[in-house]
């Protein structure tokens, strides 16, 4: 997939919607090669995934051993939006408190009380973290409206080529009585 293709995908209205949200789910290749996909807060900085980590975080191992990673964002209506990206991660360790987490836990329901005590509590624990930047390498946005799963849509070309075959061009429903 080439980097215009990339950008056209990310670029979309509703892929800028799913890129607005505060979590992702991260998949990635564990120590021991078995796989992980955890929910993990993320930014987008418009090129870019950015999510924060404790400096002792065990999946950072992992990462510096395998960059390859995947992240899903999607919501939780009928039908459902899905932006699958995958890409590799470059770990860019901090002093401080990253500006990108404090942004990417911005929409949780807090009230500003809630917020000044949630952040206290954050600088106090963190001396540092780190920064796990994805740079995207491949994209899909599926929407269930214009967009399937490759899957399905392979299944509804099939269909189509079977009915072109038989001649029958009318959608059948469950009981496979013909529409008009």
């Amino acid at each position: 997939m080439t980097n215009d293709q990339i950008a056209e995908i990310l670029s979309r209205p509703l892929s800028q919607e799913l890129l607005a949200r505060d979590l992702c789910r991260l998949a990635y290749v564990a120590k021991d090669g078995t796989p992980r996909n955890i929910p993990i807060a993320f930014a987008w900085n418009g090129k870019e995934a950015v999510m924060c980590t404790s400096k002792n975080a065990p999946k950072l191992a992992s990462l510096r051993r395998n960059p390859a990673v995947a992240i899903t964002i999607d919501t939780e209506v009928h039908p459902p939006k899905i932006l699958l990206v995958r890409g590799t991660v470059e770990l860019d360790e901090v002093d401080g408190i990253p500006e990108e987490y404090l942004e990417m836990n911005g929409s949780y329901g807090m009230t500003a009380e809630q917020r000044v005590e949630w952040e206290a509590e954050i600088r106090s624990l963190y001396d540092g973290m780190v920064r796990i930047v994805m740079t995207p390498t491949w994209a899909k946005l599926i929407d269930f409206e214009t967009t399937l799963p490759s899957a399905v849509e392979e299944l509804v070309q099939q269909r189509a080529e079977r009915q072109q075959q038989s001649g029958d061009s009318v959608p059948s429903d469950e009981q496979g009585t013909s529409k008009s």
